[in-house]
């Protein structure tokens, strides 16, 4: 073991020679130290570079997160399919429906009870004012007014009596034969027998009224449109029950129509304005009429003015109770436009429309005139420039964002040739 470290010791020994110096070990360290600073920078470097890469990561991702926002946002508005007025002329009238009727149109009915005896004229006859239309047989109303005769007679005969009495009682009053007392009582007897024969007189009068009614006479010139009686029926005047309607005469020289005229055109109508009515059954030709009257007052339910307009008609070419086309003419300063049937939304507070304005929706409220079937007449509420939705949803609101959609050019372009 000694030996050992002897020569351990030996071989330390000539190795001292060989150590390098303090400049050599300096000049040896500075590569190492390069070194490290370049790993440092490299893993600076690979730091940066991560960094920049988890940020362009985060970056895209967000990016792509606004912009799938976005894409939502813009898919959630609604594409509306737009329409825009169109300006219609004022027309020179507009055009309503009506019905004709007799200027006078009335029922006839029995003044009496009886049976009825007979009729003289049957529907569609002419018939003149004052001629006889039927004959009533009353015989119970004969029996009364023979009954109120002879009472007559019997007042009469008893006034004749307390009349002499009176006077021959007065005549004895004055020689003081009779007593004041008893005079005054035939005085008052004569008069009261005078008021019984006053009564029984009106009655008669009263019963020779009801006996002159057996016979019905015409009230005005006319046609008889009805006739709900016979021979030998029985006629109840409305004593014991509801009356009977015997006869339907119409005086048809002179016809109304009555003409519900909306409200927007009520300006339209002025008494004695002319106007045209036309009648299917007529093709071609057209019947003149004045404006009488109107009712001056607008219907709150229908908003409409109710217009009289008379038709002369002594040719009985027209008949009442027809259907009639009726011609207004209108004023010039009526300014209407027109949209589809599909723009129009029916809601509570009234009708309206959508019209696009600054990207947004605005219900409109409008005034419509007349209908056409597929477009309708805005004579309120509209101008021609507005851009109004067609088709739109019944749940569409003001102040909607919308997006129009882009109208299709439905003209082909040429193609070149060759």
């Amino acid at each position: 073991m000694r030996a050992d470290e002897t020569k351990a010791m030996t071989s330390g020994e000539a190795k001292a020679p060989d150590m390098p110096s303090a400049e050599t070990a300096e000049g040896e360290g500075r590569p190492r130290r390069g070194l490290g600073r370049m790993a440092f920078l490299l893993l600076t470097g690979a730091v940066v570079v991560l960094g920049v890469v988890i940020y362009a990561g985060i970056h895209a991702r967000t990016a792509a997160a606004a912009k799938l926002k976005h894409a939502t946002a813009q898919a959630a508005i609604p594409t509306v399919q737009v329409v825009y007025p169109k300006d219609s002329a004022p027309d020179e009238e507009i055009v309503l429906p009506g019905n004709t009727q007799a200027f006078i149109d009335a029922p006839i009915f029995a003044r009496t009870n009886g049976y009825l005896k007979r009729w003289h004229f049957d529907i569609g006859a002419r018939v003149q004012q004052g001629a006889l239309l039927a004959e009533i047989e009353t015989p119970e109303v004969d029996q009364q007014l023979d009954q109120a005769r002879a009472d007559l007679k019997t007042a009469q005969a008893n006034l004749a009596t307390a009349k002499i009495t009176a006077d021959r009682w007065q005549s004895l009053l004055k020689t003081n034969s009779v007593s004041q007392q008893e005079t005054d009582q035939f005085v008052g007897s004569y008069h009261a027998m005078q008021a019984t024969v006053d009564a029984n007189a009106a009655n008669v009068r009263r019963l020779e009224e009801l006996q002159s009614f057996e016979k019905i006479y015409v009230p005005f010139d006319g046609v008889i449109t009805a006739r709900r009686t016979d021979i030998g029926e029985l006629i109840n005047a409305g004593a014991s029950g509801p009356a009977q309607e015997l006869f339907r005469l119409a005086a048809i020289d002179t016809l109304r129509v009555y003409v519900a005229v909306p409200q927007v055109y009520a300006q339209a109508v002025r008494p004695g304005a002319t106007a045209a009515l036309t009648l299917d059954e007529f093709p071609g030709q057209s019947f003149s009429g004045t404006i009488a009257r109107d009712s001056n007052s607008i219907d709150q339910a229908s908003r409409t003015l109710l217009v009289e307009v008379d038709v002369e008609n002594r040719d009985g070419q027209l008949l009442p109770g027809a259907y009639v086309r009726v011609h207004l003419k209108l004023p010039k300063e009526i300014r209407s436009v027109t949209v589809p049937a599909n723009t129009l939304l029916f809601r509570a507070e009234g009708l309206r429309v959508g019209v696009v304005r600054n990207g947004q929706v605005e219900l409109v409220p409008i005034t419509t005139g007349r209908d056409y079937g597929s477009t309708v007449e805005v004579v309120s509420g509209l101008q021609s420039t507005d851009q109004v939705i067609a088709n739109q949803a019944d749940s569409l609101i003001s102040g909607t964002p919308v997006r129009i959609k882009a109208q299709q050019n439905t003209q082909s372009n040429p193609q070149p040739a060759g």
